[in-house]
């Protein structure tokens, strides 16, 4: 019986290293870092924000598990969130093949933070010695697996928790739901050596100026939830307020939903503002959007996974919220949350609204302004560069 080599670089059919056979001279790459140890699938599928606000549990598997796997299973339109993750080994796409081959390997443990049928259902399915998180049971509903998540089960079904009792972050919960340390741990996104040159490339191509601050407005959000978008007639009194202050630009951020919506707001200013609005593409991916992202030193968002991006990338984020839960973002020390106080249907969770946007109507739109001047004048660090 031949002996195989339990590492993570050793594949079965090509050797590691030019030459060398592992099986007869012994593993050269053997180290901490190499070695399979503890076996970890994590399920998160889509919702972009929930998987890149997942990424926030990676710190706290490894230090319970410095040795160890970590193989990912996502939707396709997620996976490039997961792109250059220091944590994560391998990432596995929601497709036949892919779950054909998870179901044929055998895990330590399982974590399934979605509470979706298609998710649970794939965790019954998956050969692992721990199950933690999200199930589903005999009649097809989805259960937790353990005391650990029944917090975070009943967020799902008790509005009295979710919209009025809950002070937990999405990062608190998921890593509690898990039975891992929490420690505040951040988001993880990391850019490429290409994409550094990507984001110079841009800067050098659009004559970026460090002196000035570029507030970036992320217009919209998933077609999902499209009440969860400002108007673009609020968009347009926020730049032209801030278009007011000589030290500022705006940068015009989104995905391809927002193309139409950010080409309206471009267009209504005269050509002499436009010099001072960066009008970035919309089509060239989440990545790509990531690094146009960078260049901001503010970012002013709805509740949308344009939020989460600026929250992974450090900036300061002004996010303001309607429908959704702000209790459960943590921007961790680094802006401010607007929310409608006092407004007894928020936040609600629908998809229509019976009572004409109120919550959105209800923005503090000088609030906003305030905040970005504030920010600009007490930040320390453009006035030493």
């Amino acid at each position: 019986m031949i002996n195989i080599p339990r590492c993570k670089k050793f594949s079965g059919y090509k050797p590691c290293l030019s030459y060398h056979n592992c099986l007869q001279n012994g593993c050269q790459l053997d180290s901490k870092e190499n070695r399979i140890g503890t076996k970890i699938l994590i399920i998160s599928l889509d919702a972009l924000g929930n998987v890149l606000l997942n990424t926030s549990i990676l710190p706290a598997i490894k230090r319970k598990f410095p040795e160890s796997t970590v193989y990912w299973l996502t939707k396709e339109n997620a996976r490039p969130i997961l792109e250059n993750n220091q944590f994560i080994d391998f990432v596995y796409v929601w497709n036949e093949t892919d779950r054909m081959i998870l179901r044929n390997m055998k895990f330590d443990y399982l974590y399934n933070g979605d509470k979706a049928i298609n998710a649970c259902a794939f965790a019954n399915e998956v050969n692992a010695e721990f199950k933690k998180g999200f199930v589903l049971n005999g009649d097809s509903v989805i259960i937790p697996t353990d005391d650990d998540a029944l917090y975070n089960f009943r967020m799902g079904i008790d509005d009295q928790l979710k919209f009025r009792e809950n002070k937990k972050s999405g990062s608190h919960i998921i890593t509690e739901t898990f039975g891992l340390d929490y420690k505040r741990d951040e988001y993880v996104f990391n850019f490429t050596e290409l994409e550094y040159k990507f984001i110079d490339d841009f800067k050098i191509k659009n004559n970026f100026d460090r002196s000035k601050y570029h507030i970036g407005f992320n217009t919209g959000c998933s077609n999902l939830f499209p009440n969860k978008k400002m108007t673009v007639e609020q968009h347009i009194y926020l730049i032209t307020e801030l278009l007011k202050n000589s030290y500022l630009k705006v940068v015009l951020l989104g995905g391809k939903e927002d193309t139409e919506r950010n080409l309206e707001i471009y267009e209504h200013f005269s050509k002499e503002d436009r010099k001072r609005i960066v009008y970035t593409p919309t089509n060239l991916g989440i990545r790509a959007g990531a690094c146009l992202m960078s260049i901001c030193d503010v970012v002013i968002t709805g509740d949308s996974f344009g939020m989460h991006l600026a929250i992974a990338l450090n900036k300061y984020v002004i996010a303001w919220f309607g429908l959704s839960c702000w209790e459960e973002i943590d921007l961790f020390d680094r802006g401010e949350k607007l929310f409608p106080e006092g407004l007894e249907c928020s936040p609600c969770w629908k998809r229509e609204c019976p009572y004409n946007l109120e919550c959105i109507q209800m923005i503090d739109l000088k609030k906003i302004i305030n905040l970005v001047i504030k920010y600009c004048l007490t930040d320390t660090q453009k006035s030493t560069t």
